[in-house]
């Protein structure tokens, strides 16, 4: 035993020590570094309800799809559930709902895919209350991919529908909302 404290021990001893070391240093020079543990992220210190930052961060934007469907699952229905609530809330702003793929086929293939997949999310609001009049969709197909690799796991971020805030009409909605 103590041929085995001699070896590791000593060794783990002062690994500790050093740690230990380390951990207390918050200054150099005699200067103290800042708690930033705790501290407001960089750029969403002061979200504002209603906001489009309060969306992203509290809401979420994105609704996910599994591959070579439209179909909204129970894990993105409650997504939904949430964006309408906030959408229902602050009725400001206008919604344009973008349909991206990344699933075997052709392009003209996955633009389809992907605005199936947006007109679903764009349903899915109606139901639970939000006025179709202030939304609009466009399907992407694989134009727009969040990444790009082979993984089945990276590609499925693309299978995806985005729903961003907007304060006006743009070119791909409808003509007569335009």
């Amino acid at each position: 035993m103590d041929n085995i404290f001699g070896r590791i021990g000593r060794g783990a001893v002062f690994a500790l020590m050093i740690g230990f070391g380390v951990a207390g240093c918050n200054s150099a020079g005699g200067l103290s570094s800042p708690d930033v543990t705790n501290a407001p992220a960089a750029g969403f210190g002061n979200i504002s309800p209603g906001s489009e930052e309060e969306f992203i961060i509290n809401v979420g934007r994105r609704v996910y799809f599994d591959q070579g469907s439209a179909v909204v699952t129970d894990e993105a229905r409650i997504t939904i559930e949430n964006q309408a609530k906030w959408l229902k809330s602050n009725k400001k702003w206008l919604v344009k709902i973008q349909g991206h793929a990344d699933d075997p086929g052709s392009e003209a293939a996955q633009k389809t895919l992907s605005t199936q997949r947006a007109n679903a999310v764009m349903a899915e609001l109606v139901k639970l209350g939000v006025n179709p009049k202030r939304m609009w969709v466009k399907g992407y197909g694989v134009e727009r991919p969040v990444t790009d690799c082979d993984k089945v796991t990276c590609q499925s971020q693309n299978r995806r529908v985005v729903v961003n805030l907007r304060e006006e009409f743009d070119d791909s909605a409808p003509a007569g909302r335009r």
